[in-house]
């Protein structure tokens, strides 16, 4: 299992290109999530996300319904079902981070519960990095390295599938 990064807020307000009053005075107010630890303060990668989730500073952000089926719960987004694990209901807001956001090539069997068919619309390479662009009823994106997009071959007009867990949603009340 995979340890949540700690942030101080010195370390935060570097990341984010703020003073560090200002993070400070984020945490004070409630705006950011926070960690005490003794006399320390630690801001978990999942508070950060939560805030910029809160603040629309990330992609794949969507408005939502809950929809229960069976024992199942689904975000509605347009026509669109994203297996959810939530005890919330109602509208929400979701994220999913594009470095959780698996391409492939055709359908697998798998733990994840989230598997959607869709096209590529667009692609933002750099050096090490791609973005991928797809549309499967919403547009989402999924970020991989260059190598993967050189290997797959992936361009504009491919169809492929956005593969990512169920627990890889992040869901927040509106």
């Amino acid at each position: 299992m995979q340890e949540e990064i700690l942030y101080t807020p010195e370390e935060l307000a570097n990341k984010l290109k703020l003073s560090r009053y200002t993070v400070y005075e984020m945490i004070k107010h409630g705006d950011i999530g926070a960690h005490h630890i003794g006399r320390s303060i630690r801001i978990s990668q999942s508070q950060l996300e939560l805030y910029l989730m809160s603040t629309k500073q990330a992609e794949n952000l969507y408005e939502a319904e809950i929809v229960t089926e069976g024992e199942d719960k689904f975000a509605q987004v347009g026509n669109v079902k994203i297996s959810v694990s939530t005890e919330l209901e109602g509208r929400v807001r979701l994220m999913i981070r594009p470095e959780d956001v698996i391409l492939s090539m055709g359908t697998f069997v798998s733990s994840a519960r989230n598997m959607l068919r869709g096209v590529v619309t667009d692609i933002a390479v750099d050096n090490r990095r791609a973005k991928v662009f797809l549309d499967v009823g919403i547009s989402l994106c999924a970020l991989i390295t260059k190598r993967s997009l050189d290997e797959m071959d992936i361009k504009k007009g491919d169809t492929l599938f956005a593969v990512f867990k169920t627990m890889a949603v992040l869901v927040k009340k509106q």
